[in-house]
């Protein structure tokens, strides 16, 4: 096999210096490092994860964990951490939180201090205390995607704001029936999303000076087919029907529109619908929604990231940053029918 040795001699560096170029700790100029990555290249040197893990107590692998991995928001998320961290040159470790508490603390209390992981990325996870200073306590950075965690590098969505943008859409057109379909209270456990959104929803509803009706209101589930049967619910009616729904999801929108046609109605003529996301069948949908891409998130996540386990001189960054959004209008909104 190829050592290093032969590696330092055909870039003209020493090994020190082709440790370092491959392993991205410490500093390299970049045309070293390019000149020591083709050298290791054209020999086949692959760099021992053993030997590297020994030398600088690292494993190279990050642990990700995400309460559920079978919705397509947080997949996604999990998509564009992989790539930014496979670009660093580092594995990820996927806990899938899906099998409730008990997994949870199984994950807390043992998997993730096993030093098998040099750091945490933790997706809309409202993180105790005692999760938090578990990890802390043997040197592993956290990073939460989601909502401010007291301690902890976090990304968040501003979902009061997020929600009022996609409402206020619907009052600029001249809607004024508004109904809201929002994540029952089941969900409302990491970060309050779901009432978060609902008063985004009524606060821009005020301030239009336009009544909030709790008969205007179905809690569903962040599916498709929750929000199928909340706009079902909504929309079949009989007299005094919404002209327009903001779901706090694109996957309740979708279901929204599904239920619409099934009732013979047609979008936006007969009503309109928002969401919030840009979920991958949304275009196809024609579904207006705010943006919040996820794959971003992860991307973020993990330059945060590697900003904790190789902090850069100046002293340490603000522990929140704002993820950016977008709304992006689409045919499923229009001005009412007259």
């Amino acid at each position: 096999m190829t050592g290093i040795d032969e590696v330092a001699r055909l870039a003209g560096v020493s090994t020190a210096t082709v440790s370092r170029a491959l392993s991205g700790n410490g500093p390299v100029s970049p045309a070293t490092r390019d000149r020591v990555r083709s050298a290791a290249d054209s020999l086949g040197y692959v760099v021992s994860s053993n030997a590297s893990s020994l030398a600088s107590g690292r494993t190279r692998n990050v642990g990700v964990v995400v309460p559920f991995l079978s919705r397509w928001f947080f997949s996604s998320i999990v998509e564009g951490a992989e790539a930014a961290l496979a670009r660093k040159g580092y594995d990820l470790t996927l806990y899938n939180l899906g099998g409730g508490e008990e997994l949870r603390r199984s994950v807390f209390e043992h998997f993730l201090l096993r030093k098998r992981v040099d750091a945490v990325v933790a997706v809309a996870l409202e993180l105790t205390d005692d999760e938090v200073n578990r990890l802390l306590a043997i040197h592993k950075p956290i990073v939460g995607i989601g909502g401010p965690i007291p301690g902890v590098r976090t990304l968040t969505l501003d979902d009061l704001s997020v929600a009022r943008l996609a409402t206020e859409h619907l009052i600029s057109l001249g809607h004024t029936r508004i109904a809201h379909v929002g994540g029952a209270v089941e969900f409302d456990l990491d970060f309050h999303l779901a009432s978060t959104r609902r008063r985004g929803f009524e606060r821009a509803m005020h301030e239009a000076g336009l009544p909030i009706r709790d008969d205007l209101y179905q809690p569903a589930d962040f599916t498709i087919n929750g929000g199928y049967a909340a706009g079902k619910q909504l929309l079949g009616r009989p007299y005094d029907r919404p002209t327009a729904i903001f779901a706090a999801s694109d996957e309740m929108a979708i279901g929204c529109l599904l239920a619409a046609r099934d009732l013979g109605l047609t979008v936006p003529h007969d009503v309109s619908v928002v969401g919030i996301d840009d979920h991958e069948l949304s275009d196809f949908f024609g579904l207006t929604t705010v943006a919040q891409f996820p794959r971003q998130q992860g991307e973020m996540a993990v330059d945060v990231l590697m900003g904790e386990l190789m902090p850069e001189p100046g002293g340490p960054a603000a522990l929140t940053t704002e993820l950016p959004y977008q709304l992006i209008v689409r045919s499923s909104t229009a001005r009412p029918a007259e």
